[in-house]
């Protein structure tokens, strides 16, 4: 049996977050930075390693780096979940970790030598053939920070935590795209695989884009979509996302209606191709940019909009070619982790 050694085996479905507005008040909360990655639960039985995502797919192949790495880390049965990062330009890259999911065999090895992942640590499951499943948080994080003190590896990081709300607070407010948002967790819970036993709250930013096209709903003469494009150095509106929350739909329709150039025309989605179903991509109307739209965002991939965005407001006050991608850029570097810590 493969991983015989290991009181919890994989696959193992890693325990979850329940996304909630704000981060809980009260004694006994620990908040820690959640790092815009691939979930990894990684498996060490002697010679045998098993990278496993969240969705339970094995990872070993596409990242051989970490798998050598995890069998070369001392001890010699463990069980540790944490998150897959990329460093690149000083940044965590989520671009570069989908671009290590490739097929080819010479690919994945040329990229882990370009691009190598590290893992950033925030649990600890089993050590030493002993599971710690049942273990409140608190001792699990004291085991942890014992095994990375052995470690000796910079790619292999201990992700930090605090148990100041204030803190936390800070980290929403100040870590840009570096973050995917903030965990909470009570420090005497067990870890409860599958379950949804932690709190996340989103890092969120707004950005101001022009309206570079629109949508009718579908079965309806009314706006449903609002195409959303920023300007590039080179002066070309991009397509960066849509949003579909816009108020008074109705008058929005009239005036959308009055700025399609050339009038009646629909064609492909203005700013190059759009990220949504072919079936409808050639449904787009293109607008003359002069309608500016503030936006909410979590995070961004490819310079695009991960995610859909909520409409926030009008920006009368903006001018389109104020509209840039910079925007977009990354706010906050690794570094961060050293300053949290």
């Amino acid at each position: 049996m493969a991983f015989a050694g290991l009181p919890v085996r994989p696959p193992l479905p890693p325990m979850e977050a329940k996304p909630v507005e704000a981060l809980p008040e009260g004694e006994g909360w620990r908040f820690e930075p959640k790092w815009d990655g691939f979930r990894v639960l990684a498996f060490r039985d002697g010679e045998e390693v098993e990278l496993q995502s969240k969705g339970l797919k094995p990872l070993g192949r596409y990242f051989p780096e970490l798998v050598e790495l995890v069998r070369g880390l001392p001890g010699d049965r463990f069980v540790i979940d944490g998150e897959m990062v990329i460093v690149s330009g000083g940044n965590l890259s989520f671009d570069a970790l989908q671009m290590r999911l490739h097929p080819a065999a010479s690919r994945v090895a040329r990229l882990a030598r370009e691009t190598p992942a590290r893992i950033l640590l925030f649990d600890c499951l089993a050590m030493d053939g002993e599971s710690l499943l049942d273990s409140p948080l608190a001792r699990r994080r004291e085991v942890l920070e014992g095994f990375h003190s052995r470690v000796g590896s910079g790619d292999l990081m201990l992700s930090p935590f605090t148990e100041d709300r204030e803190t936390a607070q800070g980290w929403l407010k100040g870590a840009g795209s570096a973050l995917d948002g903030v965990i909470a967790k009570r420090a005497e819970d067990p870890y409860r695989p599958g379950e949804r036993a932690m709190l996340k709250v989103k890092c969120l930013r707004s950005a101001d884009c022009v309206v570079g096209g629109f949508r009718y709903a579908k079965g309806k003469r009314e706006v449903g979509s609002l195409l959303l494009g920023l300007y590039d150095e080179a002066g070309l509106l991009n397509h960066v996302g849509f949003t579909s929350n816009m108020p008074d739909r109705a008058e929005l329709t009239k005036r959308l209606e009055a700025l399609v150039e050339p009038p009646g025309f629909t064609g492909a989605a203005p700013g190059g191709p759009s990220r949504w179903s072919t079936e409808r991509s050639g449904e787009w109307h293109p607008l003359r940019p002069e309608l500016v739209a503030e936006v909410r965002f979590d995070q961004v991939t490819g310079r695009r909009f991960r995610h859909g965005t909520s409409f926030l407001r009008w920006r009368p006050d903006k001018a389109p070619e104020q509209c840039r991608m910079e925007q977009l850029a990354p706010a906050a570097p690794l570094s961060m982790l050293e300053e949290m810590a």
